[in-house]
């Protein structure tokens, strides 16, 4: 599939404290339209005013709280979300295809438009990371696709996994897959935290339909500086494409 037809797309990640800084975070970005990334931090201040303050700001909202419970737990976690007005919804695909299936199932019943993702692997983890009681050598990569097939027959629009897992998993999969890709830093950036990153420019080449930008862009000293360049990197990986 030729890259063009990918999004490749940004979402922001509002990993902030409270309103007022999510806020302000969303004016220093300025207009565009970059998905605010309201994680586990912000939402457990706010609760839904987070997510409706920036959606009536304009922003969409992909809500990253990662549900991972019984299924009927989910599935009315999910209906709330919709309800609230949230454009993309993070589970754990580990939770099972029953789970992963509750939480579409939750979306539909609220009347929502609301499509989930599902997460594989954390890009935290790495093969040396995982916890005791996995066979190791850890396949990373049979795992993730076996996860991402798991999800995508439950009902979920795609995966959040690795951008370096992304093309070995269209490889497996003898397919194209929609792709949420966190752990992204511009060319010659940090890694922070993560073990498995990758550049904005790698994530595009390998399929990455939605990329999300941390602290590349947030604890940047000009915020929207740096989102332009990522932009600007974004777009050079689709021209080297034949874009």
């Amino acid at each position: 599939m030729n890259l063009t037809s990918r999004l490749s797309e940004f979402a922001i990640a509002f990993d902030v404290p409270d309103l007022k800084s999510a806020l302000a975070l969303h004016d220093a970005l300025g207009e565009g339209p970059e998905y605010a990334k309201i994680g586990l931090e912000l939402f457990a201040s706010e609760g839904p005013a987070a997510v409706r303050e920036l959606k009536a700001r304009g922003r969409r909202v992909f809500l990253d709280l990662k549900l991972h419970d019984i299924p009927n737990t989910v599935q009315g976690a999910a209906g709330s979300a919709a309800r609230i007005g949230a454009d993309l919804l993070t589970v754990h695909a580990t939770g099972g295809a029953e789970m992963v299936a509750a939480a579409v199932a939750g979306i539909r019943d609220a009347g929502g438009a609301t499509q989930v993702v599902a997460v594989t692997l954390l890009t935290s983890l790495d093969p040396a990371a995982m916890p005791p009681g996995f066979t190791q050598p850890f396949d990373l990569l049979a795992t993730a696709a076996a996860l991402t097939q798991l999800s995508e027959q439950a009902g979920a629009l795609g995966v959040v996994c690795s951008a370096a897992d992304v093309s070995g998993l269209r490889e497996r999969l003898g397919r194209d897959f929609y792709a949420v890709t966190p752990g992204i830093r511009m060319a010659g950036g940090e890694s922070h935290d993560q073990r498995r990153v990758a550049t904005v420019e790698s994530a595009v080449r390998g399929g990455a339909s939605l990329l999300v930008l941390g602290r590349a862009v947030t604890a940047a000293a000009d915020i929207r500086s740096a989102l332009h360049a990522a932009r600007a990197e974004r777009d050079r990986a689709l021209a080297g494409a034949g874009a």
